[in-house]
């Protein structure tokens, strides 16, 4: 179809990667961020091979590796006394790659066009017409973007009958540390797990994850607590906790978002958290926002209108993003659930060295082997 004109919801990751999808098309965009001043909040994170084409093709994929580091953390998997169940090895190529939060961030935002991103503008109204009301005025689009995160404030107006976030029954510590030649790795312990990943500038990021009875439990000190549960697991875990600046450690609560009937309403479409908000256990959730923001901009490219286009992403994205949210959550329960520690820790043991390697290769499952459409330049 013709170049309009979208207004994007958010400045997060998935909202800046729609942005820069729409700039590839040859849209023009007004990215409406609520906060006073851009930034991405949160610690670390990892990107598997289909993130990363996602980045390729919206054309910053050079300057995103240039910003990771690779991580093992699939490849050498830990009890918490410190026993390998498998370990990587040397000639593998790691599938994932590893990320500051903010340093990704950075990378998406210097790829949109300057003047695109208005900050302080809270969306007070969206509507189905492409009308968005926000502080400091109102606009009219050809496209909505609803980026706005787990807790949109757009999905809230157009789709009253969704049910709110629900909590999964865990919770997480997360830090970053000044730590140095991390190669990754996951630790598994009765009723939680402990997460490394190397970052750039010798730093490391860690998340422990475990089981919680009730959402919105928080503790006076968060770094002390952190430390106080895995006190008495193996080298580096204690180390890095310790060299965790104290008012830098985030306790956050594990929710996900009930499968959506769609994505779409009218000329509104939800992207990433915002349509499929998922358990963190797969590494998944911005991965599945980049790939909605390539899918959504092919569609705009190829289709006839805004409205066909609109159908055709919620017909690709919906069913995809929310079988991986399905996995994600069965995963995160099997990786804290006490009972089943035992049985999965020596299933994990017991497979040949070869086979795991196999398995956690770069094309190793569907989710990973995701190819994106291509975007004209």
């Amino acid at each position: 179809m013709s170049t309009g004109h979208a207004v994007v919801i958010g400045a997060g990751i998935g909202g800046l990667a729609a942005a820069v999808a729409l700039h590839r098309i040859g849209w023009s965009a007004t990215v409406l961020e609520r906060a006073g001043e851009l930034g991405e909040i949160g610690a670390g994170m990892s990107q598997a091979p289909n993130a990363l084409a996602a980045l390729d093709e919206l054309g910053v994929g050079e300057r995103a590796r240039e910003a990771a580091v690779p991580s093992r953390a699939t490849g050498n998997l830990r009890t918490a006394d410190g026993r390998f169940l498998q370990r990587a090895r040397a000639g593998d190529t790691p599938a994932l790659l590893a990320f500051h939060r903010a340093d990704l961030h950075r990378v998406l935002l210097d790829a949109v066009p300057p003047g695109w991103v208005r900050t302080g503008a809270e969306v007070t109204g969206v509507r189905a017409d492409g009308t968005v009301t926000f502080t400091g005025g109102e606009l009219r689009a050809d496209l909505v973007v609803a980026a706005d995160g787990i807790g949109s404030a757009t999905r809230r107006l157009l789709w009253p009958d969704a049910p709110a976030p629900r909590f999964l029954g865990r919770t997480a510590w997360l830090g970053v540390a000044p730590v140095a030649d991390q190669p990754g790795s996951v630790t598994l312990g009765p009723g939680g797990y402990f997460l490394i990943h190397p970052l750039s500038r010798g730093r490391a990021y860690w998340a422990y994850v475990t089981t919680c009875d009730e959402p919105g439990i928080r503790f006076e000190d968060e770094h002390a607590e952190a430390a106080r549960r895995v006190r008495a697991w193996h080298d580096p875990i204690p180390a890095l906790i310790a060299a965790t600046p104290p008012d830098a450690v985030i306790h956050i609560d594990i929710r996900e978002l009930a499968p959506l009937p769609s994505f779409v309403n009218g000329r509104v479409a939800l992207l990433g958290d915002a349509a499929h908000a998922m358990s963190p256990d797969r590494g998944q959730g911005a991965g599945q926002s980049l790939e909605d923001a390539v899918v959504l901009a092919a569609a705009l490219a190829e289709e006839p209108t805004v409205e066909s286009a609109l159908r055709r992403y919620d017909t690709e994205r919906r069913p995809r993003s929310q079988a991986i949210a399905r996995s994600a959550a069965v995963d995160g329960r099997v990786n804290t659930t006490r009972r089943f520690h035992r049985p999965l820790t020596a299933m994990i043991r017991l497979t040949p060295a070869r086979l795991w390697s196999r398995s956690i290769a770069p094309d190793a499952n569907d989710a990973w082997r995701w190819r994106p459409p291509r975007l004209a330049r």
